[in-house]
């Protein structure tokens, strides 16, 4: 059966795919995004395929892929770039990546949100430019966890992998919206409440939630009007949840004190960006997943998503629509 790969992936799924031998394997193989007209042409007849998250699966590469195509392993724990119902539709099987990198993605979250607070990248550029004179009482000065309130906006696998690690620097509520109240919510004594309490309540905003049509935007003007303006805001979850014209006024206003972005609309984010010229906004490079055993497991994990569509086994990790 054939399978198409779109970009290099590490090498625990390669070797799990070649020793299968149940498929004969076409890989883009860069480091950089497969160009479009290159996806098409690889998709073409495949019984499977692997994908990234910057790779768009519409309806033109299912057209392309044709009646074979049985199975989608994606290599991440989002699922926004596919069109889903017309996958449904084909009856085409999809495979993802949660929990493997929930760990790795809370960690960061809170090293961006520390770095963020207490404006660790401008320190180290003061230090490399000369900035640094003498000790002055508030150079430099940022904000601490102790004592404060945090809000957690999407309290799922992920949010609440951050708020068991935010507990411990002596958080004194923690506080979550969504959907539906969590019964898990007790162990790190997290509080339901509305968006808008959560949002105005909050020392520290972190955005986890999944990108959806109603989170699409969420993070808008209004919302920024309502946080406090010694307010640290935090997205590692989705770029689009982001109104980013927005944040920009709410950081170069002073609505609220400081930014940190993992994820940002588009990906890369242009080097001329209006965000990037804020020394209040820290933007890091969608690195939310990026230690070397989180990334070989979730090679193997696709892998294994992809043998067991080929083969009509029980995925390991299959998204149920």
């Amino acid at each position: 059966m054939k399978v198409f790969i779109t970009r290099r992936i590490p090498q625990e799924g390669m070797k799990i795919l070649s020793q299968a031998g149940v498929c004969k394997v076409s890989l883009w193989d860069s480091d950089e995004p497969v160009p479009r007209a290159e996806l098409l042409k690889g998709v073409e007849g495949a019984h499977g395929l692997l994908c990234l998250l910057s790779d768009k699966i519409d309806t033109e590469v299912l057209d392309a892929a044709g009646p074979n195509l049985k199975v989608i392993s994606t290599l991440s724990v989002g699922f926004d770039h596919m069109a889903i119902d017309e996958i449904k539709k084909r009856g085409v099987r999809v495979g993802y990546t949660p929990d493997v990198l929930t760990d790795a993605t809370a960690e960061l979250t809170v090293a961006l949100l520390l770095a963020t607070a207490r404006r660790l990248p401008e320190g180290v550029v003061e230090v490399k430019n000369g900035g640094w004179s003498t000790w002055k009482p508030l150079w430099l000065c940022g904000y601490g966890l102790s004592g404060s309130t945090v809000g957690v906006i999407g309290l799922g696998r992920i949010g609440m992998a951050i708020a068991r690690r935010l507990k411990p620097f002596g958080v004194k509520r923690l506080l979550y919206s969504g959907r539906t109240a969590k019964s898990y919510a007790a162990e790190v004594e997290g509080e339901y409440v509305p968006l808008d309490t959560l949002v105005s309540e909050s020392d520290f905003v972190v955005v986890s939630c999944a990108l959806t049509p109603e989170t699409q935007g969420l993070c808008n003007k209004d919302f920024f009007s309502k946080m406090k303006n010694t307010a640290v805001f935090i997205n590692t979850s989705r770029g689009a949840v982001v109104n980013q014209e927005d944040l920009y006024q709410a950081l170069s206003s002073g609505q609220i004190a400081c930014a940190g972005l993992d994820v940002t609309t588009p990906e890369p984010l242009p080097t001329d960006h209006p965000l990037l010229t804020l020394k209040n906004c820290v933007v890091l490079p969608h690195i939310g997943s990026a230690t070397y055993s989180t990334r070989g497991i979730m090679a193997e994990l696709s892998a294994n998503n992809l043998l067991a569509g080929l083969q009509g086994t029980d995925m390991p990790s299959e998204l149920k629509f």
